[in-house]
């Protein structure tokens, strides 16, 4: 027997616990995540340190957030896009389309990270002024986009070619993927913005960097001889077909973070107009703990994904029903947790990224008003979950819009003004929209895929 088939049935997610199969992905995947978010979040934290404008400097990192988030959504596009189709193709047995998928993708994502780039640095200036940034802080923002965007190609692919290592069942390798290019961001943050004094600049080489060793990391292993699917020269033809596929599945997740983009922005620019610049502040820090908070949930319902569609592919219907019940329930008990926490101790979430008074004081009811009833997020992330998993990219994207564009960007624009509510109608709109699209989304989940799943076993 071949190391392959070997590797294959280890990987095999159609046989043993359900529960235990998530789990092993669960942990890895989790902790991966957490790491990578460490890329943005230690700088963050490095910067609100600065002993001169902490607060400018910090207030003009998040205005780059709506730029970040989109060359994450192309990394999704592809990455989220392929590594389930992976999955499913894998369950079928049929490794020879499942690795002419991963080098579709592979392909893609260079070819969108040089194009981001240089878009990217052709409208940075007013695309940075749309998102809300003044002559104050400008400066910093443009000083961090301009290096981030150098390294977008290291950034598609440490993201995006990492769901297929995960995918196949490498969860050890994934979150060691995203060590090596975190702990190496953490080294070089210090290093970049205090001892050679770059500042904000500094921050933006430590983050490329790092990805590009992560990046690297990926190509070798995914070359090498202990993966079960390959990355191959002859998989780079780009099929039509295939392509198709890999966006209509990604559009879920590239829908979800484009739309993170546009609510950033929406945020940004009615926080400028209503509080100024210690509310964009207020809200870098908010979207920073909710990374934070957020990290397992996420990691919980994407490592559920290759076992939910890997079982699918493989007609294994009972397995599928199991592992939604199992990731609905624990995201739900998770959640709930997190609000607690986040809503009983918002000072002590608040003082991690900066200790200014003006923005603590601040960032305490905001902190409470944003995240109130945040355990109905688990719906979405479920129901998402399942249809990303399953292959029903429709349904998928239009839940990832309904909640963010047809509820939350109009709640910002109407709240704030026409019922005089300021600063704090803009924080309301989050948790309206979690009731209303936590609960469409999973209802709708269990209306259309419950049905089906039972009918299919029977």
């Amino acid at each position: 027997m071949s190391s392959s088939q070997k590797e294959f049935r280890k990987n095999d997610f159609s046989q043993g616990s359900v529960i235990q199969n998530i789990l092993k992905l669960a942990l890895p995947m989790t902790l991966a995540q957490l790491i990578n978010v460490l890329y943005n979040i230690v700088d963050r934290i490095y910067i609100g340190r600065i002993p001169d404008h902490a607060t400018m400097a910090l207030t003009g990192l998040g205005l780059c957030l709506p730029i970040i988030s989109m060359v994450i959504a192309f990394a999704n596009l592809f990455g989220m896009g392929g590594a389930p189709l992976c999955s499913i193709y894998r369950g079928k047995g049929n490794e020879e389309e499942a690795e002419a998928i991963m080098g579709n993708s592979f392909v893609l994502m260079l070819l969108w990270g040089l194009i981001l780039t240089v878009l990217g640095l052709l409208l940075k200036r007013p695309m940075l002024y749309l998102f809300g940034a003044s002559d104050a802080t400008l400066p910093y923002a443009d000083s961090y986009i301009t290096i981030y965007l150098l390294g977008s190609v290291f950034v598609m692919v440490g993201l995006g070619m990492n769901s297929f290592i995960n995918s196949q069942g490498f969860g050890k390798i994934g979150m060691l993927t995203v060590l090596l290019g975190a702990v190496s961001n953490l080294i070089l943050d210090p290093i970049f913005i205090f001892v050679l004094g770059l500042g904000v600049q500094g921050a933006a080489w430590a983050t490329i960097i790092s990805q590009g060793l992560s990046a690297l990391w990926i190509v070798r292993f995914l070359t090498g001889n202990q993966t079960i699917l390959k990355l191959k020269p002859q998989a780079f033809r780009l099929k039509k077909q295939r392509v198709l596929d890999i966006v209509g599945l990604g559009l879920s997740g590239f829908t979800m973070s484009i739309t993170n983009s546009l609510v950033q922005i929406m945020y940004n620019a009615s926080l400028a107009r209503y509080g100024g610049d210690l509310y964009v502040g207020v809200m870098t820090v908010v979207n920073s703990i909710r990374e934070v908070v957020s990290l397992p949930v996420n990691g919980l319902t994407n490592s559920a994904q290759p076992v939910m569609g890997f079982n699918y592919g493989a007609g294994k219907y009972k397995r599928v029903k199991n592992s939604i019940v199992f990731m609905s329930v624990v995201s739900i008990a998770y959640t709930t947790l997190a609000w607690s926490l986040v809503h009983g101790f918002p000072e002590f979430f608040i003082r991690i990224f900066s200790r200014e008074t003006d923005l603590v004081t601040a960032g305490i009811p905001a902190m409470q008003i944003y995240y109130f009833g945040f355990f109905m997020m688990s719906l979405q992330f479920a129901g998402q979950s399942v249809f990303v998993a399953l292959g029903k990219s429709k349904n998928a994207v239009f839940f990832s819009i309904f909640r963010k564009v047809i509820i939350v960007i109009p709640l910002i624009v109407v709240l704030p003004g026409a019922f005089g509510l300021g600063t704090n109608g803009i924080f309301m709109a989050e948790p309206i929209s979690n009731f209303i699209g936590g609960l469409a989304c999973f209802g709708t989940m269990l209306c259309t895929v419950w049905p089906e799943l039972i009918r299919k076993d029977e």
